[in-house]
């Protein structure tokens, strides 16, 4: 994989005194992408994301959201995926967007949500943050899960919660998104084995990044935000949606749902792609950040 510009490193603090990683690459003359990871990401796994937008003129800033990457972990466990409620994401945002701009990073800025980023990105634009355009891979609108999964969730996670177990790894969990252990075969992120080697490679040489399965509280706060999310109208925000046919983590009905009903909204299916739809094979990659390029520029 070529090598990418070398980002611009800083520790930013929430106003509730939480402690963030960010990260920019603030060289581009088109503008900036702030880019929103998905749960158990960290900035390192945005290096390719960079440098595809680099090469076509854009900036790029990435964030680790609280609870994983480098940022501050609230539970003993640190392997545990937690959050005590998503509004607390948005926190972060904030955070993340006062760092962006007094780093004067170019305008204009437009967001690029994957998975649980797509949650917390379209929260951003119903609070009308100033993203000019967004782009969502995959993103967590929905968990696919068959209907006694769902009603089991629901219940477990509002059940644990209220006897103050939020903290706790949500029972059955499953495969989680973190490739360090496990094999290429039958992987839900990539078809492709060198992006799926590069990210265990990156766990591997630094597993502090590592991140295991969601507490209760993440899956109960989680269920409820995408329950509001999707009684929600579309915001006023031309956007690209990217999703891959072979999706395995996130309910692709909501998305073709929350998609058919976005005005300034187009969905594009990836043919072949899983759940880490930018981070398919290098000619795939190529061409869809191409796509984007064309989108962000209207």
């Amino acid at each position: 994989m070529a090598e990418g510009p070398v980002p611009e490193a800083r520790w930013i603090e929430t106003r509730d005194g939480l402690r963030l990683r960010a990260a920019l690459w603030p060289e581009g003359t088109r503008g900036t992408v702030v880019m929103f990871q998905g749960r158990t990401e960290y900035i390192e796994k945005y290096s390719d994301a960079a440098r595809h937008l680099a090469e076509r003129g854009f900036a790029a800033a990435a964030l680790d959201w609280q609870g994983q990457g480098l940022s501050t972990r609230s539970q003993a466990d640190r392997r545990i995926g937690h959050v005590n409620d998503f509004n607390d994401f948005q926190t972060d945002v904030d955070a993340f967007l006062d760092h962006c701009a007094a780093r004067r990073l170019p305008r204009p800025w437009h967001l690029l949500g994957h998975s649980m980023g797509g949650a917390i990105g379209l929260r951003a634009l119903l609070r009308v943050l100033p993203f000019e355009r967004a782009v969502f891979s995959a993103p967590m609108w929905g968990l696919k899960m068959l209907p006694q999964q769902r009603i089991l969730g629901w219940t477990v996670s509002a059940l644990g919660s209220s006897l103050g177990l939020s903290g706790r790894l949500t029972p059955g969990s499953g495969k989680v998104a973190d490739p360090a252990s496990q094999p290429f075969e039958g992987n839900l992120l990539t078809s492709d084995p060198e992006m799926f080697a590069w990210m265990k490679a990156q766990i591997q040489a630094h597993p502090d990044l590592a991140l295991g399965g969601p507490s209760i509280g993440w899956l109960w706060s989680a269920l409820r935000e995408m329950h509001a999310l999707a009684r929600a109208a579309a915001p006023d925000v031309p956007t690209l949606t990217l999703l891959g046919t072979e999706e395995g983590i996130v309910d692709p009905d909501a998305i073709h749902v929350r998609m058919a009903s976005w005005p300034k909204g187009a969905l594009e299916m990836v043919e072949g792609a899983r759940h880490e739809v930018l981070m398919e094979g290098a000619a795939t990659r190529a061409r869809l950040y191409d796509r984007i390029a064309a989108h962000l520029d209207g």
